[in-house]
Order: structure tokens, then C-alpha cells, then sequence
């Protein structure tokens, strides 16, 4: 998916909201259990209540390869089961030397090899461009570069302070601008972490930030959204447990729909004022 694509989507859908798919089988609705595959049936009820809210989703691959082979299984027909409109990212936060990093590129991306066909792949940068670039030689497909996120354990190397008084996020920002154009590479930035989106937008002013943290982890869409957005909007939210978890009941994916809904709504008054 090309960048104009996706603002496309956001245009149409008056949306920026992304699904995080972080299924956890000790969470969904107990009777979903009885399902020859639980983890599937869960998120096709979600991605079936979600989408016209929604114009990304991003499964986090952790909660699927836990799982063993049954969890690739139900992550492959997840992924060919979001809407094709919709941009998917393999949450995997993947980083490694640079032929390990090409296979790892191709279990996301190319769909002949392993089955997957995301549109995007998260990427730890900390071992350097020769780890990132692999990812990159997949055309129409997207880095999301780990930069500046919202655990408490950040920190300790995010914020370090470096050569010509930059901190580590900074230098990753600058850096790996070098290495592709806004077309194939975005940011992560935690949404508790809004303070600092305005002055990420000067580093990285045309870029898309994946932005993580609204809802359960207590950050600001209007924060969000005031400090962050470009003129592409260049912003995807992504909010997993406060929508995929809003009922643990029978009405799972009405409870999704309503809380998706609720937040396209407040995107698009945010659309009206920032954009």
C-alpha cells in the first residue's frame, strides 16, 4: 500500500484508527473456546465489527507464535480475512544481521515464501541500517522504526544523551532518514509520550507515526492528534485492549464496534481542526 493509499482511507473513513490484534486465548470470551480455531473466530468477529472504523490493524505477532504452528495458522487467516483497503502490520519488532533480517523480511512479506503478505513490519533499528535495509528491498512495503515508546524501561537507552547533545530517539529519527523517504519508512511513538510529538514532527516532518498507548495505557488522542498530525494526516492510533477487550462476554464485537466507533468519531472532529 502506497502512502497516497492510505490517506486515502483516512479521507474516506474519516479515520486514523488502528486494531491492534493482541488476542490473548486466556482472554477471549470463554465460550468462543469450544471453536475448532478460538484465536480466529475472536478476530473475525472483531475485524467484521471494526472496519468501517478502522483503516489499519496490527497484529502483535508474539501472541500468535506462542501458540506454536496453530497460531501461524490463525494469524495467516486473520490477515487474508482484514479487508483489503485496510493496512495490516506484522507487530514483530524484528532487527537482526542482514541475511537473518532478509528472511525475517520474507516471512512478512512475501506471500509465495511463507503465506504472509503484510503491508508493514515493526523493526527494532539498534543494530543499524544494514539490519533495517533488508525490509526495505520489498517495494510498496513499510518499515515501522521502534523510536520513542511508552514502557517505563525507555529510558534507559531512548533518551540517552549522545554526540552534538541528541538523544538516542533523535539520532535513530535523523539516521534512518538516510536509508528511505517517507514512502516505505514511519516512527513508532508511545501516545504517552505526547509531549515530545511536536518536536518529533521537526525531525520527521512528512512521516507517518505509528502511535500505540490511547485507551487502556491512558494516552491522549487529542494530545495526539494536536501535536502530531502533518497535512497527510500522518498518523495511525492504534488501540488493542480498549477495543478488542471491551466485553468478555457474548457481545464481545458489539462492545468493539461501539468503542471504534466512538473513537472515528472523535478523529473526525480532530481531522476538521488539525488537518
Amino acid at each position: 500500500m502506497t502512502k497516497a493509499q492510505l490517506f486515502d482511507q483516512i479521507q474516506q473513513k474519516k479515520s486514523y484508527l488502528c486494531v491492534g490484534l493482541d488476542t490473548d486465548i486466556q482472554k477471549i470470551p470463554k465460550y468462543l473456546l469450544t471453536e475448532k480455531d478460538p484465536i480466529f473466530e475472536f478476530n473475525r468477529q472483531i475485524i467484521e465489527a471494526t472496519h468501517r472504523f478502522a483503516v489499519a490493524y496490527k497484529p502483535n505477532i508474539a501472541f500468535y507464535e506462542a501458540l506454536g504452528s496453530k497460531g501461524w495458522e490463525s494469524l495467516q487467516k486473520t490477515l487474508e480475512y482484514i479487508p483489503k483497503e485496510c493496512f495490516t502490520i506484522a507487530d514483530a519488532k524484528r532487527g537482526d544481521i542482514g541475511n537473518t533480517s532478509g528472511l525475517y523480511a520474507r516471512a512478512f512479506f512475501d506471500k509465495k515464501s511463507s503465506g504472509f503478505d503484510f503491508d508493514s513490519v515493526t523493526v527494532a533499528p539498534y543494530m543499524g541500517e544494514d539490519s533495517v535495509t533488508p525490509f526495505l528491498d520489498f517495494p510498496d512495503k513499510w518499515v515501522i522504526l521502534l523510536a520513542l515508546t511508552s514502557n517505563a524501561g525507555s529510558k534507559d537507552f531512548q533518551d540517552l544523551q549522545i554526540s552534538n547533545d541528541k538523544q538516542l530517539f533523535e539520532k535513530v529519527i535523523i539516521k534512518s532518514q538516510e536509508w528511505a523517504t517517507d514512502e516505505q519508512l514511519m516512527y513508532v511513538v508511545g501516545a504517552t509520550k505526547a509531549d515530545m510529538l511536536a518536536h518529533i514532527r521537526t525531525l520527521a516532518p512528512n512521516h507517518f507515526l505509528l502511535v500505540p498507548g490511547v485507551g487502556a495505557q491512558g494516552g491522549s488522542l487529542e494530545e495526539v492528534s494536536k501535536f502530531g498530525m502533518n497535512s497527510q494526516c500522518g498518523l495511525l492510533v492504534n488501540s488493542s485492549r480498549g477495543i478488542i477487550y471491551a466485553s468478555s462476554e457474548k457481545d464481545f464485537a458489539q462492545k468493539a464496534r461501539e468503542e471504534a466507533q466512538k473513537i472515528q468519531v472523535e478523529m473526525e472532529k480532530y481531522l476538521g481542526l488539525y488537518l
